[in-house]
């Protein structure tokens, strides 16, 4: 018996690596298109002071506590305007950890993109529990602190 037989058709190769540039290119470009103008929108609103018009964390309106992302937007403004103690005050793990590791996974995207290659990152099981036991200890620590 023959390999196509048992398993099937060999499957197509992926993409090319001028396609997977342009999607890549594409991609980035897209991202950045609409990026660039919610930054500027959130760089001049302040999201410290009541009544601004930014979309309010659907957990904490539903419950009353406060989700592991609660403080983003107010980190990001902090951020934009080079106040880092209060970013870290606004929301600690996500500017120490969920910063990093997604500059960390957008560069390793955009190095391989722009290389001709395709970048899946791969979570195991392991990982995912990870994420969330820290995720679940952050926002239960955050909500019996205050």
């Amino acid at each position: 018996m023959s390999p196509e037989e048992l398993w099937g058709p060999a499957e197509p190769a992926g993409p090319s690596g001028a396609t997977v540039r342009k999607r890549t290119l594409r991609t980035a470009s897209i991202a950045l298109g609409l990026g660039a103008p919610a930054a500027v929108y959130l760089w001049h609103t302040d999201p410290h002071q009541p009544g601004q018009l930014l979309l309010p964390c659907p957990f904490k309106w539903a419950t009353g506590l406060l989700c592991p992302l609660c403080g983003g937007t107010r980190m990001a403004y902090d951020l934009m305007h080079g106040d880092v103690l209060t970013a870290f005050h606004d929301n600690a793990v996500l500017l120490a950890l969920g910063g990093p590791l997604a500059a960390y996974a957008v560069a390793r995207w955009l190095v391989a993109g722009l290389g001709g290659r395709t970048y899946r990152p791969r979570v195991t099981a392991r990982g995912n529990a990870v994420v969330l036991g820290i995720a679940a200890v952050w926002m239960v620590a955050r909500n019996l602190v205050g």
